[in-house]
This record gives C-alpha cells, sequence and structure tokens, in this order.
C-alpha cells in the first residue's frame, strides 16, 4: 500500500537579541562595567543603539585592535555576572516560540552572541528552543540554518535577512532592533512585522500556504 504524502517538519530560525529578547539593559551594564575594569572611556549608550554584529566589531571602536581579542575575552567573563539579570523577553518572544511547537515544528536560535552566555540568557528567561547556535553573524548564519533545515528565518537586522537569504530561508524581520521596516524592506525581507507578537498569527497563514 503507497505510503500517504506527510508535510515536512517546520524548522523556525530565530536571532536572539533584539528579536527574542531586550538585552540594552544588560549589554549596557557590561559595557560599563568593562570600561571600570579596563578604564577605557566607553559610550555605552551608543553602543545599545547598534546591537547586531558581533563583539569585536563593537570593540574595535574603543579599543586599539591589538587588544580586542583580549579585551572581548574579558567581556564574556564579566557579560554572566552583569548581563543576564536586567534582560528581557521582548513582547511576544515566548508565544513565537510556542506558536511553532503548536505547529509541530522545532524553533532553532541562530546568533552571533557567544554560544555560553546565549544559553545563560535563554534559560534564565524561561525560553526553550530546540537548539542554539552562537557565533554566527549575517551570512555566516547560512551554515547552522541549512544544518538544522531552517524553512524561516526571524530577525531584527539586516545582517539576519543576509542570513535568511543566504540559506534560502523565508526572511521575517522584525522592527524591534536597531534597523527599521524600511531598513528591513529595502535589504529584501520577505515579511516585516512589527514585533513578534504578530508572529503566530502570520505563521497560521504561513502553514497554509507552504503546506
Amino acid at each position: 500500500m503507497a505510503s500517504m504524502a506527510t508535510t515536512p517538519t517546520l524548522t523556525v530560525g530565530f536571532d536572539l537579541d533584539m528579536t527574542l529578547i531586550d538585552s540594552r539593559p544588560g549589554i549596557h551594564a557590561c559595557y560599563t562595567a568593562l570600561s571600570e575594569r579596563t578604564g577605557r572611556p566607553i559610550d555605552a549608550d551608543l553602543v545599545v543603539t547598534r546591537l547586531g554584529p558581533p563583539l569585536a566589531d563593537e570593540l574595535v571602536n574603543w579599543f586599539p585592535a591589538d587588544e580586542v581579542d583580549a579585551v572581548g575575552n574579558l567581556y564574556r567573563e564579566i557579560y554572566p555576572t552583569v548581563a543576564i539579570a536586567p534582560t528581557l523577553a521582548l513582547p511576544g518572544a515566548r508565544e513565537a516560540i510556542a506558536a511553532v511547537r503548536a505547529a509541530g515544528g522545532k524553533a532553532v536560535v541562530v546568533t552571533a552572541k557567544y554560544e555560553p552566555n546565549a544559553e545563560l540568557h535563554l534559560a534564565h528567561l524561561g525560553i526553550e528552543p530546540d537548539a542554539v547556535v552562537g557565533d554566527l553573524w549575517a551570512e555566516e548564519k547560512a551554515a547552522a540554518l541549512r544544518e538544522h533545515g531552517a524553512d524561516v528565518y526571524v530577525g531584527d537586522h539586516v545582517g539576519d535577512v543576509r542570513g535568511a537569504r543566504a540559506a534560502e530561508a523565508l526572511s521575517v524581520a522584525v522592527a524591534t532592533g536597531p534597523c527599521d521596516a524600511r531598513e528591513l524592506t529595502d535589504a529584501g525581507a520577505d515579511v516585516v512585522l512589527g514585533d513578534l507578537t504578530e508572529f503566530p498569527a502570520w505563521l497560521a497563514a504561513y502553514r497554509p500556504a507552504r503546506a
């Protein structure tokens, strides 16, 4: 007897900072502590307006290039003690993960953040994806998205749009980070949402169309 065709499992990738979590208070606290530890002035208010790219890309604005690796290690050491507690889940974050699960799918977090710190954030906030992959930015995210078979990648930055497109995944952007809706659209996002509170309804409409 011929087997019945089944719809492949839906896999949705999510960025972390400013997509699932508002890490600005924690990152602000970490840069403030880093400035105190190193004696180097850092405008933490400015830093948190441009979250997304890798840590080294920001540190080079405040430290000589030959010090960035060592300072990056110090930052990652400080981070768990000052940055986890102040960081909040963004509106709709838990519901977005739940919507993927309710659809029989898998949720994967793919982020530029240092992976152990990303896992600390998610555990602290009670957000439980099926997998977490860190230390990847923009097009680098495509390898992890392909490995997990992501159909959709959700992010807040034009770098996330590039990562989704490189992975041949549908790019769903949320205007909760440093890039506004126009920037995300111009970068090639397939869908732009105001925030993740709109994601479950979008997913409910996307599933039948995908099937």
